[in-house]
């Protein structure tokens, strides 16, 4: 099985532009997701099977069921989703069936549910691993019938809906635990498809943090921001537990956090800095413990610029000490070992940190 750094064999610094690796709102040029966005072209065309998406959190299970919707017969009738996660047991029953007047107190008139609502279309049921086994009896009927029977109701109602459901859990272990019918996992799995980790897929994460930048700066007034090639290496490098959902709410926060500068690796959180290959400059104790070898020499064939290097490595202190503080300036001076008036002046002099708030 080959290694992580026997895939990654683009280069972290060039320019993606994202749009062109998209296929009905997902991104993604791996090899992996071709394959995926050739299946999903195929299940869409054939329309009336039932699909069953499995994917860790995050990965983007309910933009494939949106992109077979889209693409497939039934995209002129409703797309529905319900979270069977999200909604109270006791309530699942009737937003899924509806019910009629009178079946319970405060049900003064009849509702539709949204098995009806999505007839002629497309319903999907996020998280299916937590329904209750009496609500997966009943889901089991309309598969196999066509009809449903509303909360209160005797008299069945057909419908024709074409059902796709995802989770996370896997199914198989749920059925061998009694928690899932058998007879039902068979019934949704006719057609599976299986969204990869994004740790498994490295070469689509620059193309991805292309499109969240993009999407994230159109209404802002600074330029698009750019990532320097040690905070790319590290979030390559990083294994992702929350998948594409945390890849984009990390661009989100630096977008708002840099207002456009340049993001090195000092201003990643720490958790991705630990995933670089490349480690981070020392601070002052771990320089003072370990000093260089000799031949360690910073000099190239051609001089340095001493104050520049200088500069930057005291802005990625003065970032680390602000991060690890929160960005408490007073706390942030005492891990620095200065003044809070010095660290200010430092920080207006160099035009990081933003305003200092009162007290």
């Amino acid at each position: 099985m080959p290694t992580k750094s026997d895939t990654l064999t683009i280069d972290p610094m060039l320019e993606f532009e994202a749009a062109d690796a998209a296929f009905a709102g997902m991104i993604g040029r791996s090899p992996a997701m071709k394959q995926l966005f050739e299946q999903i072209g195929l299940v869409a065309e054939d329309g009336e099977s039932t699909v069953l998406i499995q994917g860790e959190s995050g990965t983007g299970k309910e933009l494939v069921a949106q992109a077979v919707h889209q693409l497939s017969p039934q995209r002129v009738n409703n797309y529905v989703p319900v979270n069977c996660a999200a909604i109270p047991d006791e309530l699942l029953e009737s937003e899924l069936f509806g019910y009629v007047q009178g079946a319970f107190t405060g049900a003064t008139k009849p509702k539709i549910g949204r098995i009806r609502y999505a007839d002629g279309g497309t319903l999907f049921l996020d998280e299916i691993g937590d329904m209750k086994p009496s609500l997966q009896a009943k889901l089991l009927r309309v598969l196999q019938e066509k009809t449903i029977e509303p909360v209160g109701g005797v008299q069945p109602v057909s419908v024709d809906v074409r059902i796709i459901a995802a989770t996370h859990q896997n199914l198989e272990q749920l059925v061998k635990d009694g928690r899932f019918r058998e007879d039902l996992y068979y019934r949704l799995s006719v057609i599976p498809l299986t969204l990869p980790p994004l740790r498994q897929r490295p070469e689509d994460i620059p193309l991805l943090i292309d499109y969240f930048i993009r999407k994230r700066s159109r209404r802002r007034t600074e330029g698009p921001m750019r990532l320097e090639r040690d905070a790319m290496e590290a979030l390559l490098h990083y294994e992702w537990p929350g998948n594409i959902r945390e890849l984009e709410n990390l661009m989100q926060r630096l977008i708002i956090l840099k207002r456009g500068q340049p993001v090195g690796l000092v201003d990643l959180p720490e958790k991705y800095r630990q995933s670089c290959p490349v480690p981070p400059p020392a601070s002052p104790a771990t320089r003072d413990a370990a000093p260089l070898e000799p031949s360690a020499t910073l000099f190239g064939d051609e001089t340095i610029d001493f104050n520049a290097l200088v500069s930057a490595f005291e802005d990625r202190l003065i970032l680390q000490a602000l991060e690890r503080a929160s960005g408490n300036k007073k706390e942030a001076a005492r891990l620095l070992g200065l003044k809070r008036t010095t660290l200010l002046e430092k920080l207006k002099k160099k035009g990081i940190g933003g305003d200092d708030p009162p007290g």
